[in-house]
């Protein structure tokens, strides 16, 4: 027996049929033992399982993937430039919880840069040809086609927070407005009268609900909203250094300011110090992420905690579950979630 080691009768890799020559069954019923199917007796799973291990058969996978319509496979798509992937920690957190919520599965992940109309006109062509059995969609912008063409495609997707109030697609989010709230609300109760706001993207809707929460909490606390101490960021450190230079230009006696994310608030301290304002003697300064960035700023940044790694393995446990769904996309369209995931202030000493 030991003698046909690894090798079928051909000297190559063992076959199915092979496997079913020895143990004396057909290839349908090597196949329902392999596959784990209960209408096999015990006898002869037994024989199959003998015949698998004396000649070393491997399953084909890619093969069984392919009778069954599915690729084993999904792509984590992030429609941004490479550099902001590899400096931001949202999207490195992001990747951490998709991989663990895959650690258990077969799943293997593709990541996918769709950050210029070249690389989206390739992504196209690559989902046209279901390479893929879903997608996760992260930093999705207003007016960026790849969610409908998704939705034309018939792939499952899940993207990490609407594009607007209106989503059709599967969506994962924290709390933007109320975590916004949350950091306007700490700067008031602080007793900061003049609190400056650095937006995201506008054309992204967390953003804009940060936005709306600053604008709300400033209501309720009895103070008027200033146009003028909003300023358009990016959610990077250059937007937020050029952000904090018109804000003090505009408004030098502001004695606060709500940062869409950490890495904006990284700039607008290099520039507050450089203009020689104190924090938080001078100017409170709160972030959003509550990232590693906070953490080791100095003075320790007062963020607002997303969790992001949660988002990624909530994400990813929506979309496994949309790819296990045969059914019909029309019946599937009636139970896309959009979930919402809290937030939390975390107090330091920037504030």
């Amino acid at each position: 027996m030991a003698s046909h080691g690894v090798r079928g009768r051909s000297g190559g890799r063992p076959t199915l049929e092979e496997v079913a020559a020895r143990a004396g069954v057909g290839r349908g019923t090597v196949s329902r033992v392999i596959n784990g199917s209960p209408r096999v007796s015990e006898a002869t799973r037994a024989a199959v399982e003998a015949a698998v291990a004396e000649l070393g058969y491997v399953p084909n996978t890619a093969a069984r993937a392919l009778a069954a319509n599915r690729t084993d496979a999904i792509a984590l798509v992030v429609p941004e430039p490479e550099t902001r992937f590899f400096t931001e920690p949202y999207f490195s957190d992001m990747l951490r919880g998709v991989g663990a919520a895959l650690s258990d599965t077969e799943m293997q992940l593709l990541l996918i840069f769709a950050g210029s109309d070249r690389e989206r006109q390739r992504l196209a062509q690559y989902l046209a040809a279901h390479r893929v059995d879903g997608v996760l969609l992260v930093s999705v912008h207003a007016d960026d086609p790849l969610p409908d063409m998704l939705s034309q495609l018939e792939i499952p997707a899940v993207i990490s927070g609407p594009r607007s109030a209106d989503e059709t697609l599967t969506s994962v989010d924290s709390d933007n407005y109320g975590g916004a709230r949350q950091a306007v609300e700490h700067l008031v109760s602080r007793g900061r009268r003049t609190v400056a706001h650095i937006t995201g993207r506008l054309d992204v809707y967390g953003a804009q609900r940060r936005v709306d929460g600053y604008r709300d909490a400033l209501r309720e606390a009895g103070h008027q909203v200033d146009e003028l101490l909003i300023e358009p960021g990016d959610f990077s450190e250059g937007g937020g250094r050029r952000a904090m230079e018109a804000l003090l230009e505009r408004r030098p006696d502001l004695d606060a300011v709500f940062a869409a994310s950490d890495v904006t608030a990284a700039g607008a301290r290099q520039v507050l110090r450089e203009a020689g304002r104190r924090i938080p003697d001078d100017v409170a300064l709160v972030g959003y992420d509550d990232s590693a960035i906070a953490r080791h700023m100095e003075p320790p940044l007062t963020s607002v905690r997303q969790p992001i790694e949660e988002m990624g393995r909530a994400m990813t446990d929506l979309l496994l579950r949309e790819v296990a769904d045969r059914r019909p996309s029309a019946t599937r369209e009636l139970e896309r979630r959009q979930m919402v995931l809290a937030t939390e202030l975390v107090e330091r000493a920037s504030s």
